[in-house]
């Protein structure tokens, strides 16, 4: 048994329904997954839905973007109240600021005479969390960009003319807020942040895991975090990070969490240590 606790839908910057994605999670037997769509938990009902019908276990989940000392990282939020008001009042805040980044990006494109329009990208994105996924897939279809390779090499990379560098929250609020919503906190893809040293301070604000397993992680990589989670006291977690076709083939099925781990998740919730109390290591 395996699961897959990091997986995005056309709720944010996938392109999966939550049906197509509990599906997809079918075929690849899955039995366990958690829906973390980028400042957002509204897929969430319509994919425990999908999964019910499919008899896969379903966790709530988001993703929020943090920092720490002006270094960026990403912490997934797992068992989430969604009917939490502060939660939902953040996600809201996050939504409008992402909202308003797409009008920047427009604008940038604009003054480089490519006559994009913010409209097009929020027809496209269909969504209240766009990202630049939306912007590359618009510049495609309105035929300015050949494929979205082009779109973020020419115009949305880091750097690029018209990148515009994402709102960040601090990432100890951000573990608070995961906390006040009813749940855990764990680092995304460590792997991918080239500074390990976040791990530490973030362990003594209360994250409670680190995704040891993810589609950018090396086998070696994997088990550098996993001997990394233990000396933290973190727990173990791991997912695909599938965005649907977005990013080329789906990456769902290509990382599986072992079931044991996801099991040591549950049954963190209900004794999880208040935040910034040392947490207990995982048991076994």
């Amino acid at each position: 048994m395996y699961a897959d606790l990091h997986l995005h839908t056309n709720f944010s910057d996938g392109t999966y329904t939550p049906e197509e994605l509990a599906t997809q999670a079918r075929r690849h037997a899955l039995s366990a997954l958690a829906l973390t769509d980028h400042d957002t938990v509204e897929g969430c009902a319509r994919m425990a839905a999908a999964c019910a019908q499919h008899q896969i276990e379903f966790v709530v989940g988001a993703e929020f973007t943090a920092e720490h000392e002006d270094h960026e990282l990403h912490l997934l939020g797992y068992f989430l109240d969604t009917g939490h008001a502060s939660l939902l009042r953040e996600l809201a805040r996050f939504q409008s600021v992402r909202q308003d980044r797409i009008r920047e990006m427009v604008a940038r494109l604009n003054r480089l005479d490519i006559p994009l329009e913010a409209d097009a990208v929020f027809a496209l994105a269909n969504c209240r969390s766009p990202g630049r996924p939306h912007v590359a897939r618009a510049l495609v279809q309105g035929g300015f960009c050949q494929s979205l390779d082009e779109a973020f090499g020419r115009f949305l990379k880091k750097h690029r003319p018209a990148w515009v560098p994402k709102a960040r929250m601090s990432a100890a609020a951000a573990i608070a807020l995961i906390h006040d919503a009813g749940g855990l906190a764990v680092m995304a893809h460590p792997g991918l942040n080239h500074n390990d040293g976040l791990i530490a301070p973030m362990a003594e604000a209360g994250l409670d895991g680190l995704e040891c397993y993810h589609t950018k992680h090396s086998a070696a990589a994997s088990e550098h975090y996993i001997h990394l989670a233990r000396q933290h006291h973190l727990l173990i977690t791991g997912g695909s990070d599938c965005h649907g076709l977005s990013k080329g083939r789906p990456l769902i099925g290509t990382v599986k969490l072992p079931f044991e781990h996801f099991l040591r998740l549950k049954e963190r919730v209900p004794t999880r240590p208040s935040a910034g109390a040392p947490a207990p290591p995982p048991p076994g």
